[in-house]
């Protein structure tokens, strides 16, 4: 009976190991990831967090076909870019919104308003900011932050431990999703953008049919309260979209991942 509960019990000799490679991936993502990395959560909890998910999940991830839970440079590097790639893709969201709002922000005569990110000591625009936090509700409502993590948790089948090897393939596959922030940013600006177009061009033609309107005194505060009607009434659809893009760079991160392993 001993013996039998004895070769049950896991073996620690090589769930070390794995546990540390483990640790160092999930921490990867609670490093590099938008909303996991916020300054908002206390690094305590997040360090508790990793340990308890490392510590559970090393066992089984060192039995999975294919690891190689052995401690090593590349080995670490390889577990530690996985946050990294992760984190990257995801982020392109939010700089999408970051980038709508800069858009958003000159059309209201925002230019020089910006604040500091406390994410990311740089200075923001008051809209990207507003656009950022909305994101970042969208993901905490949505349950995306968990699917994050279940994602992360599956790539172990997918490249298990100690074999995740990042060529300049998966690199290179970054650069048409970020090209993608342009087109996704003018997508969310553009009925506002279409809108302070049409206001600009409607008080340009009063103002040569009529000289003596005060032109400059009216285009600023039209332009800003029709862009923020047009701005509420579709703001109920970015929800759809956030989550719509968050999905899509999630499920082209991990395919990316799957054929990133050197085993």
């Amino acid at each position: 009976m001993t013996g039998a509960i004895g070769s049950g019990s896991p073996d620690w000799a090589s769930t070390l190991p794995a546990m540390t490679l483990v640790l160092v991936r999930v921490s990867g993502l609670m490093v590099f990831a938008p909303v996991l990395s916020s300054e908002a959560i206390p690094m305590r909890v997040k360090a508790v967090f990793v340990l308890a998910v490392s510590f559970l999940v090393a066992p089984v991830v060192a039995a999975f076909p294919g690891a190689h839970a052995e401690l090593g440079a590349m080995a670490v590097l390889g577990e530690l870019s996985v946050g990294l790639f992760f984190g990257l893709t995801l982020s392109l969201v939010f700089e999408a919104l970051t980038f709508a709002g800069q858009i958003l922000g000159l059309q209201f005569s925002f230019s020089l308003v910006n604040l500091l990110d406390p994410n990311a000591p740089v200075q923001t625009p008051l809209l990207g900011q507003m656009f950022g936090l909305l994101g970042t509700l969208t993901v905490i409502g949505a349950g995306l932050d968990r699917t994050v993590l279940a994602a992360l948790l599956r790539t172990f089948a997918a490249a298990p431990v100690g074999t995740v090897v990042f060529n300049a393939r998966a690199g290179l596959a970054l650069l048409p999703m970020a090209a993608g922030i342009f087109s996704a940013a003018l997508e969310l600006s553009a009925p506002v953008m279409a809108a302070t177009v049409m206001a600009e061009l409607a008080v340009a033609l009063a103002g040569k049919l009529s000289p003596q309107l005060p032109v400059m005194a009216i285009t600023v505060p039209l332009k800003t309260l029709l862009g923020f009607g047009v701005l509420i009434g579709t703001l109920a659809l970015w929800p759809h979209w956030i989550e719509a893009r968050f999905a899509a760079l999630l499920a082209a991160a991990g395919r990316l991942l799957a054929g990133a392993t050197g085993a």
